[in-house]
């Protein structure tokens, strides 16, 4: 039984997890907009807003910790702290929606689109 165990391994270990995480979180900074699972749409959520509320800060050492996270994509990590995070510089919070699209033809998999609001 699984009683408070609410994190999602998606068959995967801690590594490959986290590069999954990663992979995706970098894809919605470039894109502003990804379609994926539902359960990693959920579990990129949290991930990627706590990455803007740090970014809002905008020091240094704030930008070296986001690099580190996001395995030095420098590209992205300098649209994160210029382009999204001064537009929630006022918000607490809150800065990507989750729309559900349904299941997948091939396999069934819930489907839904993350994007920032």
């Amino acid at each position: 039984m699984r009683h408070h165990n609410n994190v999602r391994k998606f068959g995967r270990d801690k590594t490959q997890k986290r590069a999954l995480l990663n992979s995706l979180a970098v894809n919605l900074i470039v894109r502003e907009k990804i379609k994926t699972t539902e359960p990693k749409a959920k579990e990129l959520r949290p991930f990627i807003e706590k990455l803007v509320t740090r970014a809002k800060g905008g020091s240094v050492a704030t930008r070296r910790l986001i690099a580190a996270k996001l395995s030095n994509h420098g590209r992205e990590v300098k649209k994160l702290f210029d382009v999204i995070a001064p537009k929630y510089k006022d918000q607490n919070g809150g800065y990507t929606r989750i729309l559900k699209l349904g299941t997948r033809k091939s396999d069934g998999a819930k489907m839904a689109i993350i994007e920032f609001v």
